[in-house]
Formats: structure tokens, sequence, C-alpha cells
């Protein structure tokens, strides 16, 4: 009874200490993410300015936001990979909202253009584990290939990071965006809107898609 006792109290401890250690590790890489993104974000704010940039009325200070938009690039899962994916837009208008709808728009299409990079990378490697004919391998790449638009449309929202804005000689108004998206979930949106384009445009059997849309998120 009392060597159970005792086997208890060290395996309390010892979970005490390791969930002390995970605490300090956490705060620690809490620390540098921080650490680095106040350092680019100086970096990052000292440009804008130069070029002309500024908040719209109301908003957040730039430091506040470029700040807060590095540490969402730095930010990582439990295995170490990108937490979200980034990407940025920049566009002319004559006026403001314009402006900025237009910038989110390029930026959505540069993050489906990343997203579908990514993609054609795991695609390509389930191709060669996949008993796929040298025809349907060709009609999987060129569908991936094709994939920036589509993926784009089956975004839904993003997640802004900054906005900024300046005022050209000529009075029109230069938006720069930057938003993020969770790297999890745009590959899942990915997969899906990717087989539904195959299954609308190849012959290539229901289970044959099945394997080849299957990589781990």
């Amino acid at each position: 009874m009392k060597t159970r006792t005792l086997l208890m109290m060290v395996l309390a401890v010892t979970f005490t200490v390791f969930s002390v250690q995970a605490q300090q590790n956490t705060k620690g890489l809490k620390k540098e993410i921080k650490k680095k993104a106040v350092k680019e974000a100086r970096k990052e704010v000292k440009k804008f300015k130069k070029q002309g940039y500024a908040v719209a009325p109301g908003a957040l200070p730039m430091e506040k936001q470029i700040e807060a938009a590095w540490m969402r690039q730095y930010e990582t899962d439990e295995d170490g990979y990108p937490l979200y994916i980034v990407a940025s837009g920049n566009s002319v208008a004559n006026t403001t909202s314009a402006a900025k709808l237009q910038a989110n728009e390029l930026a959505k299409l540069e993050l489906a253009g990343s997203i579908s990079t990514q993609v054609a990378a795991l695609i390509e490697s389930s191709i060669a584990n996949q008993q796929l004919n040298s025809e349907e391998a060709a009609s999987v790449t060129k569908t991936v290939a094709a994939a920036k638009n589509i993926i784009a449309q089956e975004l839904g929202r993003t997640i802004p990071l900054f906005e900024i804005y300046k005022t050209l000689n000529n009075k029109n108004i230069e938006a720069n965006v930057r938003i993020a998206y969770n790297s999890k979930k745009a590959n899942e949106v990915a997969q899906r809107a990717i087989k539904k384009k195959l299954e609308e445009e190849t012959d290539i059997a229901h289970d044959k898609l099945e394997k080849l849309m299957k990589w781990d998120n």
C-alpha cells in the first residue's frame, strides 16, 4: 500500500514538473515570436511610412496592425509548420473602398496561388503512389495547374492582417493589404475544390480519386 502511494506521489510530481516545463517553453516561444515580430514590424512600418502610407481614420495604429500581422506569420502548429498562409495585395482606385476591395481580391488570388502550389506538390507525390495511367495523370496535372481561381472562389472569409492607404498625386487612393488563412483549412478547401473539378472534367474512377485526394492535412 505504501509502495502504491509512493508511486502515485512520484507520478504526480513528475506530471507537475513536465507541466511547468511545457508552460515555460510555451511562454519562451511566445516571447521569442513577439521579439521577432516587433523587429520585423518596425522595419516594415518605417518603409511604409516613408512611402506615404497611413491607416484609415479610427483604425489601429500601423505599428500595432503590422506587429500583429507578423505575430500571425510566425505562428506554428504542434508539428512546427506555419499555422497560416499569408498573402498581400495592392491596388489603386478613385475611392478607398474600391481600392481596398480590389487589393483584397488580388491578395486572395495570391493566397489561392500559394495553396494550389502546395497542393500540386502533394498531388504529384500522390499520383506516383496511385495506379493512374498516363492520360489520367495528365488530366489531374492539368486540373491542378488551373486550380488557383477555383480555390480562390471557395476560400470564403479570410483574416485581415493589416490595411494601409496613401493618396497619390492624381488624388487616387492606393491600398495595400495583407491577409491570412488557416493552413489546415486551406488544405481542406483545396481538396474539395479540386476533387469536384476532377469529377466534373475527367473519367477517373471514383475510388481512384478518393485515394488520390487523401493526404494528411
